[in-house]
């Protein structure tokens, strides 16, 4: 049987785990909860994880219900294409990265994007406090995606290396949201120094674009996500 895994459509820890069954090229069972209906509260889920949070990995006896240590499991249930590296210095490297991204990149992404998928999209009074806690947040984004240039800056193709890792398969996603920040929010976006990613964050950008051009990355994207991206273009 197929492992099953229990995610909420654009939730970016769910999402790594769709990643990494992509990235081994391997086939699950998704269910995708709905969080209008609060089907993470309702006791089915609450009997696999009384958190009440995603994702949840089911495979026949084993349940797990945190998005690293699915990875760290699917490794070891799967070895081909490690996700973890195939020798000590590439695992220490992988863990560093992706540690460091499930820490500071998801807290930074969290605080702006949170803010920005709940307004109108209309730019703030810059001298108000609320435009002061939108840019604030938006440092904190800046910050994580120079950490993210430089990790690149080396001509790798990943953030690890020549092979996509947990450490894509964790930072992917948040990159991702910001981008569909710009596409939904692009008046908010560009006023926080996000109009046009690929002026600050080239190489960032073009590893997110690589990514996005996968067909097994496609897959995953938030199913809510049918309506025709918008063009990301320049801010005149």
């Amino acid at each position: 049987m197929r492992p099953t895994i229990y995610n909420i459509s654009g939730a970016p820890r769910g999402w790594r785990v769709l990643l990494g069954f992509a990235f081994k090229g391997l086939d699950a069972e998704v269910r995708t909860l709905n969080l209008a209906e609060k089907d993470h509260q309702k006791p089915d889920f609450l009997a696999l994880n009384p958190r009440a949070t995603v994702p949840v990995l089911r495979d026949g006896e084993t349940i797990l219900r945190d998005s690293v240590a699915i990875l760290a499991w699917l490794d070891r249930a799967h070895p081909e294409h490690p996700l973890f590296g195939e020798t000590p210095e590439e695992a220490a490297k992988i863990w560093q990265i992706a540690m460091e991204c499930n820490d500071y990149l998801r807290h930074a992404a969290n605080e702006l994007l949170s803010r920005v998928f709940t307004s109108d999209g209309n730019v703030l009074d810059r001298d108000s406090d609320a435009f002061k806690g939108f840019e604030m947040a938006a440092d904190l984004m800046h910050a994580e995606c120079a950490y993210l240039e430089e990790l690149l800056g080396d001509g790798r193709s990943f953030l690890a290396g020549e092979t996509p890792s947990a450490a894509d398969a964790i930072a992917f996603p948040e990159i991702r949201l910001v981008q569909r920040g710009i596409e939904t929010k692009p008046a908010l976006m560009s006023a926080l120094g996000f109009g046009y990613p690929p002026d600050l964050y080239p190489l960032t950008a073009a590893w997110k674009d690589s990514l996005n051009a996968m067909p097994s990355v496609v897959s995953t994207l938030p199913g809510h996500w049918d309506e025709a991206p918008k063009p990301l273009s320049k801010s005149a």
